[in-house]
């Protein structure tokens, strides 16, 4: 097409016939072009602040040393062939580079023509998020994609709450990419575009009706419109002639509003009645010396260029002059590395040179690349802030202001950036700080919306197209207490549809709905067959006996639970009679065991404590083993005549008088309720018996509790019997395995205690192993499901739940069998923590004691064991133990004995050594004399 185009331009004479050129590589004067439509509401902005910036440029020689830009503006007027052909003429002129188009559809066809002829093509108000795609090396973008401006409204719509949207659009490039892109951003979050609206580029005002009146008769209420600034208000004109600008409903405007708003101050009432409540976009630009400069600048550069009413400046002026300023600064790095400007004939048209069309006429830039790469590698401050192209060629920083239209202007209510999301702070001071995008730290001010409403509406309501919502109603053949059709009509009635339409009662809009009979009323019908029958579009909703099991809730949305159930094993009881060795029972074996080896063990350990000291301990062996007995078990009664007398063995039975008041008090309570509380037993313990064995297992049929127990418990499902109803139940039961029934009933506890509630010979055994409840099924992120699970939530805290529920399901005559099942042995487990004290007791008293008599003995007998003449080991472990039979009074007479003897042998000794010493002096003094007389 675009080919076509470009002959039908070289058939009018557009492109003359010539060779390339060369200029010198810093000319005086670089010539570039500039597409846009000048009566637009952004071209008219655009074309005064395009002329302001060629002006500053050319002011100031250090900006391209002393070249001069030399801007030539052609008038598209919303054509695109005549931006094609526009584009042609520019490049008669040895231009080097485009500024626009304006038009994104524009921009798509433009851009083969820069492809080819290598000029680099700039736009400040081509948002389409396509053109960044690497067909289009050439094409640049000096303003900010609407994939951002989408995923900004992507964000609001999850701020407030909302899952679907209707988006209104222009059928091109530019309507349909951008909303595109908005669903691409919805999914993120999890909601949707429910419904699109597209509609003509040049539609008429009927045509709008007929798109509006379409979108009225849609559930949705939140309105995403993105459309071009000169048809847009006539959209909203025709929604409030049509009363779509109400209360309940929600209009988000891209920026295109803002920037009508922005160029023109002084829109009639009647518009700005329209647009009351209004959520619109609004290219975020930070406060800065440059900006307020040009702003003041602005009046005096638009009082001098046009006769007609005031043109306000948009954010889009702003990105026209910012655009200027790259350009000159790319041209000017373009210059610095070498750069010259000259055009090459193309030599792909070359071989056509004789032909009618001249096509060989048609002239490369040659330094297109190297501008190309200059371009991309600015990096400036313009009065748009920081200008610096990322890898993707998309500008750096997207950040929109969110703007609530009230009254006779706008209020800002916060601003949006991809770094850090939704904030009432500017974006400027958030880039200082880490990127925090969490839940909690989205926030915007409050906002007044269509209908002057300050709450936030609820963003959906249902379809005033008479059409019924289709409710798929399991058609129960078994307990029908829950839900059941009335013979002969499509009513039906039970304790679900009491909880559906009290919850339906509760809502502040009317539901208009029909119950639809799911099954074929011979068997229960499997509700995970219903739920799927939802996402097919069979039906809209579900209601009954639902549990909210995983596979479900992958297919659909479920309310809040009204009921609780899981699943239970149910199985036959007998009663067991107390018979001769009842008293047995309150003791399992291994606690009879334990308990006799105590009381043995603590006789012994008090006896070998006491002996030494206590003479009711002592005697001879036979007398000794059975004063042990006695005393130990003696103790059960508190009855033990033996006063204890060391500090070691009265502590250990203290100790062990409090573990037999235990046991004793638990033995007696045990056996209290053996004898006078009827026991009632079964083979089938809970659901891990049931794992354990091989007997068939009976299931409700069409309930999940055969996929859990085959897939979650590996029961295999020649094991599981289908039952369909309760006296399928009870005569599977009686039968058992033996006789071709089954060992037990695996289902939802709702079920089986209505089941029970007649049948006392059946009991739940074991614990209730999975948690779920019951709910009402809808499509996957319905407002309905959410608005019914707040319904139910305020019956279950009125009580009016329990109220149906006491009319449906009566109290259990039997529900305290599973109380009272079988005998409730006392198990060692429950009791070894005083057995392991009372018998730590008995180890440190022991110990203490062994270390007592070992002092004793080394104090009391160590000269008999220097004198004696056994030293072996076995004398000395026979000495030992003779010492420690040995009563503590004898042993310490005989000591005291020995002290003395030895006392009384030491004080003979001294005696008998001083009379010898006398002697020896007097025989000594005698013989002195005679020696002197005989020397005499």
């Amino acid at each position: 097409m675009v080919w076509f185009l470009l002959l039908m331009v070289f058939l009018n004479g557009i492109i003359s016939n010539g060779v390339g050129t060369n200029v010198s590589s810093r000319p005086s004067v670089v010539n570039i072009g500039a597409i846009f439509s000048f009566n637009s509401t952004i071209g008219k902005v655009a074309k005064f602040a395009l002329e302001a910036a060629v002006q500053d440029v050319n002011s100031d020689p250090t900006v391209l040393g002393g070249t001069k830009l030399k801007l030539r503006t052609q008038d598209t007027n919303f054509s695109g062939f005549g931006a094609i052909m526009e584009a042609l003429q520019f490049m008669e002129g040895d231009t080097v580079a485009i500024i626009g188009p304006q038009s994104s559809v524009m921009a798509h066809v433009v851009s083969h023509i820069a492809n080819e002829l290598q000029v680099p093509l700039i736009s400040y108000a081509a948002t389409d998020p396509t053109l960044f795609s690497l067909q289009y090396p050439f094409f640049l973008m000096t303003t900010h994609s609407d994939l951002y401006q989408m995923a900004a409204i992507a964000d609001l719509v999850d701020y407030y709450g909302w899952r679907e949207v209707i988006a209104i659009y222009v059928d091109d490039d530019y309507g349909r990419n951008g909303i595109a892109a908005l669903g691409d951003e919805l999914t993120k979050k999890r909601c949707k575009i429910s419904y699109k609206a597209p509609m003509y580029p040049e539609s008429s005002r009927d045509d709008i009706t007929d798109v509006l009146v379409k979108v009225a008769l849609t559930e949705s209420r939140i309105l995403v419109v993105h459309t071009y600034t000169e048809w847009g208000l006539e959209v909203l004109d025709v929604a409030q002639y049509l009363g779509m600008t109400g209360s309940g409903y929600v209009w988000i405007a891209t920026n295109w509003l803002s920037t009508v708003m922005d160029t023109d101050a002084s829109l009639p009432s009647n518009a700005m009645n329209n647009i009351q409540g209004v959520l619109t976009l609004r290219m975020y630009t930070p406060a800065s010396e440059l900006k307020s400069n040009f702003v003041s600048r602005w009046s005096n550069l638009t009082s001098a260029g046009t006769t007609n009413r005031h043109v306000g400046l948009s954010a889009y002026g702003l990105y026209a002059y910012d655009t200027v300023w790259v350009l000159a600064h790319a041209i000017n790095a373009f210059f610095n590395q070498g750069g010259s400007i000259s055009f090459s004939n193309d030599s792909r048209l070359t071989k056509l040179r004789g032909g009618s069309l001249h096509l060989d006429a048609m002239s490369i830039f040659d330094g297109g690349n190297l501008l190309l790469q200059s371009i991309l590698q600015v990096n400036m401050t313009g009065v748009t802030g920081p200008i610096k192209f990322n890898s993707d060629h998309s500008l750096i920083r997207p950040a929109y202001e969110v703007i609530n239209v009230i009254g006779t202007g706008v209020r800002r209510i916060g601003y949006w950036s991809n770094y850090s999301g939704l904030s009432v702070v500017p974006p400027a001071m958030l880039y200082t700080k880490p990127p925090n995008r969490t839940s909690t730290n989205q926030r915007l001010y409050d906002a007044i919306w269509p209908g002057q409403a300050a709450q936030t509406p609820r963003g959906w309501v249902f379809p005033s197209n008479g059409r019924q919502l289709i409710i798929g109603v399991p058609d129960r053949v078994s307990y029908r207490e829950f839900i059941s059709r009335v013979k002969g009509t499509d009513m039906f009635k039970g304790y679900c549809i009491d909880v559906f339409t009290a919850a339906l009662s509760l809502l502040p809009y009317a539901v208009p709905y029909k119950l639809v009979p799911f099954g074929d009323g011979i068997h229960n019908p499997s509700c995970t067959d219903l739920v799927r029958l939802i996402t097919t579009g069979v039906y809209d909703a579900a209601i009954g006996d639902i549990a909210i099991v995983t596979n479900r809730t992958r297919m659909v949305d479920f309310t809040q639970p009204y009921i609780e159930s899981g699943l239970v094993v149910v199985a036959p009881i007998k009663t067991s009679n107390s018979n001769a060795w009842a008293f047995l029972k309150p003791f399992s074996k291994n606690m009879w065991i334990v308990t006799g080896t105590f009381f043995l063990l603590v006789g012994a350990v008090v006896w070998i404590l006491e002996h030494r000291i206590n003479d009711e301990f002592r005697g001879p062996p036979r007398r000794q083993f059975v004063t042990i007995l006695w005393f130990s078990f003696s103790t059960l009664f508190f009855a033990h005549r033996e006063n204890t007398v060391s500090t070691l063995g009265r502590v250990v039975l203290i100790i062990w008088l409090f573990v037999v008041l235990i046991i004793n008090s638990s033995y007696t309570a045990s056996l209290t309720s053996i004898l006078t509380v009827q026991q009632l037993s079964s083979p089938v313990k809970g659901i891990e018996s049931l794992q354990t064995s091989n007997d068939p297992i009976g299931y409700q049929q069409g309930s999940f509790a055969v996929n859990y127990l085959s897939e979650e418990l590996n029961i295999h499902k020649s094991r599981l019997v289908p039952l369909n109803s309760a006296e399928d139940y009870a005569k599977a039961l009686r039968d058992g395995p033996k006789k071709g029934g089954v060992a037990a009933v695996v289902d939802e506890r709702a079920y089986i205690e209505l089941f029970l509630s007649t049948r006392c010979e059946f009991t739940i055994v074991g614990q209730e192993f999975t948690k779920s409840g019951w709910g009402f099924a809808f499509p996957r992120d319905s407002p309905l499901a959410v608005d019914m699970s707040t319904a139910i939530l305020k019956l279950s805290e009125t009580g009016d739940l329990q109220r149906i529920h006491d009319k449906w399901l009566k109290g259990s005559a039997c529900r305290s069998q599973d109380a009272k099942l079988a005998v409730d042995r006392l198990q060692l487990r429950s009791f070894w923590g005083l057995y392991a004290i009372c018998g730590l007791a008995c180890l440190v008293a022991l110990f203490i004691y062994a270390i007592l008599m070992v002092r004793q003995f080394s104090k009391h007998y160590i000269e008999e064991s220097d004198s004696s003449v056994q030293n072996s080991r076995s004398g000395r472990l026979q000495t030992f133990l003779s010492f420690v039979d040995e009563k503590e009074e004898d042993v310490k007479s005989r000591s005291k004995r020995r002290q003395m003897e030895m006392a009384s042998t030491r004080s003979t000794y001294e005696d008998e050594s001083l009379s010898s010493s006398k002697r020896r002096h007097i025989e000594l003094s005698s013989n002195k004399s005679t020696i002197t007389s005989d020397q005499v």
